[in-house]
């Protein structure tokens, strides 16, 4: 009496999961759609690994009016003491170009050609 009391329900689950395996055996599969191949984007096979303290300065060009002393001390021939320079200079009047800066003395002119491209106004 005491084992069928343990057989009754376990063939009874026996049952109900098979029944449940039948049906999905049964059923069409439906087909999966084709995922489209993922492709990453060509990385430019030439280009060296650049460190992260120059990166800032050439991708963004810096405003010379508006920069920190830290953003200006990024850009090529920039230190401490000519970023304290430009500050000073554009305190008394913002810059209105390039050739205004080239005007004022402010750099030299080998570090004033290195930064052309890499400073607005």
């Amino acid at each position: 009496m005491t084992i069928s009391r343990f057989l009754i329900p376990l063939a009874a689950l026996a049952l109900t999961a098979g029944q449940g395996f039948a049906q999905t055996a049964t059923q069409p599969a439906t087909p999966a759609k084709p995922t489209a191949p993922v492709t990453a984007p060509a990385a430019p096979a030439a280009q060296p690994a650049k460190p992260i303290a120059t990166q800032p300065a050439q991708t963004k060009k810096i405003n010379i009016n508006t920069a920190t002393a830290a953003e200006l001390d990024t850009l090529k021939g920039i230190g401490e003491a000519r970023s304290k320079k430009i500050i000073e200079e554009r305190a008394k009047a913002k810059f209105k170009d390039f050739a205004d800066l080239v005007k004022r003395n402010v750099l030299p002119s080998n570090v004033e050609a290195d930064i052309k491209d890499k400073i607005t106004f």
